[in-house]
């Protein structure tokens, strides 16, 4: 299987010498395509870290992120930016929708900056709404859209660009259980039916029992590494 993400003795360090906090402690991981995986573990453990750096959201002190065989921690601020828009998709608990642009607006708009032709960006922005169960609601904007409607819209946003990965950030955090299970079972449907490969961050235990993957982290470190 192909690998979408690699890791190779991956070090995040906050502090100087004397105060060295060690976020991450030479992480190696392989995630291949189409996986559903959650990363795990006690807050402060590295989760979150782990997925900033896999997905250039920040600079690891030492080691390596291979993405699609692309060492990205050696890239230009620039270079990750392209490079960032057009690979990786992101989830995040608190949505980050653009509130003046409208849910069609919100997923067009990464298209728009990839160039991408208007008909084309209309059809996928179409398409989009559908696989998350949107239809009808493209004009609203995320103000008057619920939590779980506006996390759906993040999802499809996500997916807009065909990104090699997905990047889920804690993304039912904000929801109440009953859309938290909803949620996840689009995502789910979308990861068996469309390939799509997603990395979870995450203390929910219904991502959890969904993962075909769990990466428990400790102390900046992986303590297991269990398939289903």
């Amino acid at each position: 299987m192909e690998n979408v993400i690699e890791t190779r003795d991956l070090c995040r360090y906050f502090g100087d010498e004397d105060v060295r906090v060690k976020a991450l402690d030479h992480v190696s991981v392989e995630i291949t395509r189409g996986e559903f995986t959650a990363i795990i573990g006690p807050s402060g453990s590295g989760k979150t870290t782990l997925l900033h750096l896999v997905g250039g959201l920040d600079n690891p002190t030492a080691g390596q992120v291979l993405l699609s065989s692309t060492n990205i921690a050696d890239m230009s601020s620039a270079a990750l930016s392209d490079f960032r828009r057009d690979h990786i998709g992101f989830v995040f608990q608190a949505y980050n929708l653009i509130p003046v642009l409208s849910a069609s607006e919100n997923i067009d708009y990464i298209m728009l900056l990839q160039g991408v032709a208007a008909t084309e960006r209309q059809h996928r922005v179409k398409e989009m709404l559908a696989l998350v169960g949107l239809e009808g609601l493209g004009n609203r904007r995320p103000g008057h859209l619920s939590g779980g409607q506006q996390q759906r819209v993040a999802v499809a946003r996500a997916m807009a660009s065909n990104p090699d990965l997905i990047l889920a950030d804690e993304p039912t955090a904000n929801l109440d259980s009953a859309t938290g299970i909803a949620l996840l079972d689009i995502m789910r449907d979308l990861n068996r039916n469309h390939g799509m490969t997603f990395v979870f961050s995450t203390h929910d235990q219904k991502i959890m029992d969904r993962a075909q993957r769990l990466i428990h982290l400790e102390d900046g470190q992986v303590v297991r590494d269990k398939s289903k």
